[in-house]
């Protein structure tokens, strides 16, 4: 078991979207230099993650984390809450 959590990857983002039941966007942000230009290049995309408690709400910055498929288009669970929106 312990050899599938370290290939599990885990992301920081911020919850976009809360409306559906148990499911939540999460926007993540990658920052990375242009391979020929060495411009730093910002990418956004969009994560659908597993609430099982319905906690994280909108502007709340949280960790998740890759696991199974759980549906069409999710397959991140939601680990914590790092911080509240105000």
């Amino acid at each position: 078991m312990a050899d599938r959590e370290s290939t599990q990857r885990e992301r920081q983002g911020i919850v976009v979207s809360d409306k559906m039941e148990k499911t939540i966007v999460v926007q993540v942000m990658s920052v990375k230099p242009h391979p020929l230009y060495k411009k730093i290049v910002r990418r956004t995309g969009r994560l659908k993650a597993h609430d099982e408690q319905n906690e994280a709400h909108v502007g709340d910055q949280v960790l998740v984390r890759e696991c199974r498929p759980l549906s069409k288009s999710k397959s991140w669970r939601l680990v914590q809450v790092l911080q509240r929106a105000e």
